[in-house]
């Protein structure tokens, strides 16, 4: 995919890629191997107790940023590719999701601060709400690059760039098995709902697998968006 779309800067959310739950090392350095350059997160990034030393000395995984500052890591980052620097700002909703700080004031003062240094400024809303992830889209209109929501694994089909120049999708999707709920084993979520009892979720291990992404084209001058495309592959 940074081959056929000529990618410069693959950002990807990787808060399940330890086994549905969280993060880890070799988690991590697989997903960079592999050609992403930076890693966003959101209430799983606390899954793995080991990983969380790991956030606070992470110059390229971060959690989202309303949490207290007292939690390991930091909720914004920059990544430098061909010149241009993008900064990166993670935060998460609080509709059906953790009570925490305002995400809103907070995003948009980040997202003004990395203005300082980049135009290019990108924003990960990890919520639950459509309605959350869309408001903080146009909150930010015109200061951000792109708005992308994350969090329900399935992607949304409303790609498009709001008047002030910002790219938009309510939800990017999932990768990872399709012959799934949302990812995990559907016997045992089925078990779950029908009976009320089942084992701790597990990832489904048969195909087919999706791909879901977007792919955003923005004036490195200007920071604005002047193209948008959603990516879903299914691959058996």
């Amino acid at each position: 995919m940074r081959e056929r779309f000529e990618i410069h800067v693959c950002i990807a959310n990787g808060e399940n890629i330890a086994g549905g739950f969280g993060l880890t090392v070799p988690t991590v350095e697989e997903v960079f191997a592999v050609g992403v350059d930076f890693i966003t997160s959101g209430n799983h990034v606390w899954d793995k107790r080991d990983y969380r030393d790991q956030l606070a000395n992470s110059g390229r995984v971060i959690r989202p940023a309303n949490y207290p500052e007292e939690a390991p890591g930091r909720g914004y980052g920059i990544v430098e590719r061909d010149g241009v620097r993008v900064g990166v700002v993670n935060v998460m909703g609080r509709v059906f999701m953790p009570a925490l700080d305002d995400p809103f004031r907070i995003a948009r003062r980040l997202v003004e601060d990395l203005k300082q240094t980049t135009p290019v400024v990108v924003v990960d809303v990890h919520a639950e709400a459509s309605s959350e992830k869309a408001a903080m889209a146009y909150h930010l209109d015109g200061l951000a690059s792109a708005v992308y929501g994350t969090h329900t694994h399935v992607q949304t089909a409303d790609e498009h760039i709001l008047a002030g120049g910002t790219a938009f999708i309510t939800d990017l999707g999932m990768t990872g098995p399709s012959d799934s709920v949302i990812g995990m084993d559907k016997k045992i979520v089925l078990e779950r709902f029908l009976v009320g009892t089942g084992e701790r979720f597990a990832v489904a291990k048969t195909a087919p697998r999706q791909f879901c992404a977007l792919v955003v084209n923005v004036d490195p001058q200007s920071g604005r968006a002047v193209g948008v495309h959603r990516i879903f592959q299914r691959y058996d």
